[in-house]
């Protein structure tokens, strides 16, 4: 018991630190405001032009919302916070694209134990030349101190973003046929899904985040840490090439590829996927041997090299890896899609996913490491 004056200061909450973040930041943030931005930065909302709907006969709004999961606790551990950022856009606007649609913008959210101005301007920073790389604007963003909730060096990470996609355009299981062929993208590592898995394996192994691994090339730390593949652009030009014939694409996240392909195609078809077509990155083997996790296992929970998929006519196969190649994204025929034959669920034979009445896909083979 005391006799002085509470403050919100005395309490965990330092407004003059919020402030300074927001002057540490706003220079990055405006950078990714293009024509159709209305005002500046520390506005209560933020203003987006869409006059250009008006060209549209039917336009339909696409939005998508989430986080990073547990890897901010790798950024944390590691004091690095300026990559995180784009592992926020990367699972937010690459979710918008999967139905055709053309970000329109984008809102962050952190929570913090406490404000550090560098910090926080860093993982802002990362969010928003992330966004400049998907053409999309940072509208607005909160950061909340939540003292007592967060220790002080901890956060996390949301975000959300709005896309436009004109409604006989969007992307998606009525458009796919058998025939077709699937075509993947490759990741850039683990990107942002099964870190709580991840970080078990290397507890349990006793792995320091700055060992050396020969495999990987680099520190675990700094292989943990590599930023998820940034897809919009070249999803976007796929979009726009009739000639192609795109069907649908698939953001390869929580659930592993099996379980998110079979989210985009429709009952009474199914993807065989052929698991011997690429060889998969030296982290996921490392992962498996350091836990002796089973495949299976894997299979449900990471994307094993696998970051984005389209399915798309058969004579649209090779010009879409010819675009991913020219974007810099190594790119592969998948598998193909054919008619299920009704066989029951099992290991190798995933039928509808995360509630949803779908398709079904056959992982075929053995994989290369």
């Amino acid at each position: 018991m005391t006799d002085e004056p509470l403050t919100y200061a005395a309490a965990g909450v330092d407004t003059d630190a919020g402030d300074r973040a927001v002057e540490l930041m706003k220079d990055a943030v405006r950078a990714t405001h293009g024509g159709t931005v209305v005002g500046g930065v520390g506005g209560f909302a933020g203003l987006v032009d869409v006059s250009q709907l008006r060209g549209y006969r039917r336009p339909l709004l696409a939005t998508s919302t989430d986080g990073v999961g547990t890897k901010v606790a790798v950024a944390q551990a590691m004091d690095v916070h300026h990559t995180i950022g784009q592992d926020l856009v990367g699972m937010v606007v690459d979710d918008i694209v999967v139905v055709g649609a053309r970000p329109l913008l984008m809102t962050d959210y952190i929570a913090c134990g406490a404000v550090v101005p560098e910090r926080v301007a860093d993982i802002v920073r990362g969010i928003a030349e992330a966004c400049a790389v998907v053409g999309t604007p940072l509208l607005g963003g909160e950061t909340a101190e939540h003292p007592g909730l967060l220790a002080e060096h901890e956060y996390d990470v949301a975000g959300a973003a709005t896309g436009v996609v004109e409604a006989d355009a969007v992307l998606g299981p009525e458009r796919v046929r058998p025939g077709d062929v699937v075509v993947a993208m490759a990741a850039s590592g683990l990107h942002a899904n099964g870190y709580s898995l991840v970080r078990r394996v290397v507890h349990d192994a006793g792995w320091s985040l700055d060992r050396q691994v020969p495999e990987l090339g680099r520190a675990l730390g700094e292989e943990l840490l590599e930023p998820t593949r940034l897809y919009t652009p070249v999803c976007l030009d796929l979009v726009a090439d009739p000639a192609l014939e795109l069907r649908a694409l698939s953001h390869v996240t929580g659930g592993g590829l099996a379980a998110n392909l079979a989210r985009v195609l429709p009952t009474g078809l199914v993807a065989r996927v052929h698991r011997g077509s690429w060889t998969v990155p030296p982290v996921f083997e490392l992962v498996r041997q350091l836990g002796r996790v089973p495949w299976a296992d894997l299979e449900r929970t990471l994307n094993l090299g696998v970051g984005m998929v389209a399915v798309v006519d058969p004579a649209g196969a090779q010009p879409a890896i010819d675009a991913c190649a020219r974007a810099g994204i190594p790119a592969w025929t998948l598998g193909e899609v054919g008619r299920d034959d009704g066989a029951p669920p099992g290991a190798d034979l995933v039928r509808g996913a995360k509630g949803v009445h779908a398709g079904a896909v056959r992982l075929q083979g053995r994989y290369v490491t």
